[in-house]
């Protein structure tokens, strides 16, 4: 039992030791481009795609936005809109009483008429947030009459692709080290809650959803301040719109924007104030985004984490994301081992990413955590295509296996009941027909090929149910044949020439034997099976078919880097031209072994059976 087990276990580590290397260099090869950048693309692609299938979320009544769109400037008649009906709005919106109101356009340069009475209105609304930029490659300071804690930066971060999806809530002043600038987004939202009685938390609180260079997906990204990942209100209206004309001429309910955050800026397309973004399917403009719409989204966020408990998004640390990879790294290896076949690996591979998808975009949808989702699916896709492939070939080569198993099995079976029972059953039949021995002792042998038949069944049976390589010769001997071949050949030698069923034996008055030994750790077991029946079956002839013979000769001679297996004897020579069963096999033989085979005869008498090759080879 206990060798049955181990032999199992050496069995599949064989198996992995050939199937699992080609795996786990892909497994390496991924990790090694995602840790290089490489997979930054892919990874931002699916956050996108979780975000887009998102059940659509209700509409978020604390923010209200004041779009100045195509048709108010047609109304105003003037672009860009004067700072009088900027003020006006400003003024007409205080009535309603906001708790916080954000200026999401850049007024450093005045837009006349009405300049003045703008610059007074800034400075004496406590409520009201405008913004600048900070950022290279271009500065735009905030108006002169606003208070500086009362100026948030609206610069937006872009991601390679292009596209936008963290926002910086604080950093550094870029002239000023020890000055800290808050954004838009963060003025607004610390002053919505300070009116509510809700101390903002420090959000350094928890770490994993600071955005860091290595956070989620991104590799070597630094932001040069505190930045989130947006989680996008997946909404065809996440907020609640109205006009600028709508306000000045009191067409929009009082409770619309009584205690609400209101936004005021642009939401048209010629002043550039757009950005891209593919985790919102629902969008007028397709993968487009307003700037001021951009940062209601950050605003709910935030209020939705504080007051409602909607998550933050979060990633794992390193250590978490690159052992989840070689989780899933090694899952196709697995399932291919456990399938064992083509179509259920491929089904059960399709599966595994299903899986992995949905339990990617549950954990973003419910937790709010970003899990490495892309290079799983290109491992999975590049492992299970290649177990396939793999699994293709094995097939086939299990199929040829077989088959050459099964003529092994019947070439084996037949040189053994050929050099056993056979030789047995034509013995006794030539005395039953030539009548020259007593009746009990031809009554004995065909009892003794009764055994023989019975014997050679269950040593059949035995050798297809175990694991050790043995071999039975015809006189009943069986040999392991992981011995040496030198004495194996002398077994072979010694066995065969004591049967008395061979009448020409009886004859022999010399027996020369010689079997040199050779490091044969080059030969398979099936090799060395095939010499010992090689030796077998020339003895065997010689007994049989030797005539008048007197000398039998058996030698293995090592020489010039070949080695000779040869059987001669002096008896009257090859009668028949006639190539047997065994002389084909024994050129096959010899063919896999890289040598030669000849059986001829010798002048002026004998018969030479010669097997020779390289041991090297």
């Amino acid at each position: 039992m206990k060798r049955r087990i181990w032999n199992r276990i050496r069995l599949e580590f064989g198996l992995w030791s050939l199937a699992a290397p080609p795996g786990i260099v892909v497994l390496v090869v991924v990790i090694l481009i995602r840790i290089t950048g490489g997979m930054q693309s892919w990874e931002w692609m699916f956050l996108d795609t979780m975000l887009s299938l998102r059940p659509v979320e209700k509409l978020d009544e604390r923010i209200v936005i004041v779009g100045i769109d195509e048709k108010d400037i047609e109304w105003v008649k003037q672009y860009p809109v004067p700072d009088e009906k900027i003020a006006e709005l400003l003024i007409k919106l205080e009535t309603y009483k906001p708790l916080a109101i954000g200026l999401d356009i850049f007024k450093n340069v005045p837009v006349e008429p009405g300049s003045k009475k703008l610059a007074q209105v800034l400075h004496s609304n406590s409520n009201l947030i405008g913004i600048e930029k900070i950022l290279p490659p271009e500065e735009i300071l905030p108006p002169q009459s606003l208070p500086a804690e009362r100026v948030g930066f609206a610069d937006l971060r872009i991601d390679k692709d292009s596209k936008n999806r963290r926002y910086l809530l604080y950093t550094k002043s870029p002239k000023k080290i020890n000055e800290t600038k808050k954004s838009l987004a963060l003025q607004l939202v610390t002053k919505y809650l300070e009116s509510k009685g809700i101390k903002l938390e420090n959000v350094k609180d928890d770490p994993n959803t600071i955005f860091t260079p290595n956070f989620g997906g991104y590799v070597g990204v630094d932001d040069g301040g505190l930045s989130i990942l947006i989680n996008f209100r997946n909404s065809e209206q996440p907020f609640n719109v109205v006009t600028l004309p709508d306000v000045l001429n009191n067409k929009v309910d009082a409770e619309l924007l009584r205690d609400r955050i209101v936004l005021v800026g642009n939401r048209n397309t010629s002043t550039g104030d757009i950005f891209y973004t593919s985790a919102l399917p629902n969008l007028k403009l397709k993968g487009q985004i307003y700037g001021i719409d951009y940062h209601a989204h950050v605003i709910s966020q935030i209020l939705s984490t504080v007051i409602d408990g909607r998550p933050m998004l979060s990633s794992w640390e390193d250590i978490g994301e690159y052992t989840w990879i070689l989780v899933w790294g090694f899952l196709p290896m697995i399932i291919g081992r456990l399938t064992q076949s083509v179509w259920k690996n491929l089904l059960y591979v399709g599966v595994a990413a299903f899986c992995l998808f949905s339990c990617g975009y549950v954990m973003l949808w419910v937790w709010g955590v970003w899990i490495p989702v892309a290079p799983n699916l290109l491992i999975l896709a590049v492992n299970g295509l290649g177990l396939s492939a793999f699994a293709f070939y094995q097939h086939d080569k299990f199929l040829r296996s077989q088959i050459n198993e099964r003529q092994n099995t019947i070439q084996h079976t037949f040189t053994v009941i050929h050099n056993g029972p056979l030789q047995t059953l034509a013995y006794g039949l030539k005395h039953l027909r030539a009548k020259d021995i007593p009746y009990e002792q031809l009554v004995g042998q065909f009892e003794k090929l009764d055994r023989e038949i019975r014997e050679l069944g269950e040593f059949l049976k035995l050798e297809a149910l175990t694991t050790e390589e043995s071999l039975r010769l015809g006189s009943g001997l069986i040999l392991e044949l992981k011995r040496p071949l030198h004495d194996l050949l002398y077994e072979v030698y010694s066995s065969t020439l004591e049967r008395k069923d061979f009448e020409y034996f009886q004859t022999l008055k010399v027996k020369i034997r010689n079997f040199d030994p050779i490091d044969d750790k080059y030969l398979s077991i099936e090799y060395k099976r095939g010499i010992c029946l090689f030796l077998e079956e020339a003895l065997c002839n010689v007994g049989k078919h030797a005539q008048g013979v007197k000398r039998v000769q058996a030698s293995g001679v090592y020489s010039a880097n070949k080695y000779n297996l040869s059987v001669k004897d002096n008896g009257w020579g090859i009668k028949s031209k006639v190539e047997n069963k065994g002389t084909k096999h024994f050129k096959m033989l010899a063919k896999q072994l890289g040598g030669e085979f000849r059986r001829e005869s010798l002048s002026p008498r004998g018969t030479i059976c010669e097997l020779s090759w390289t041991p090297m080879k």
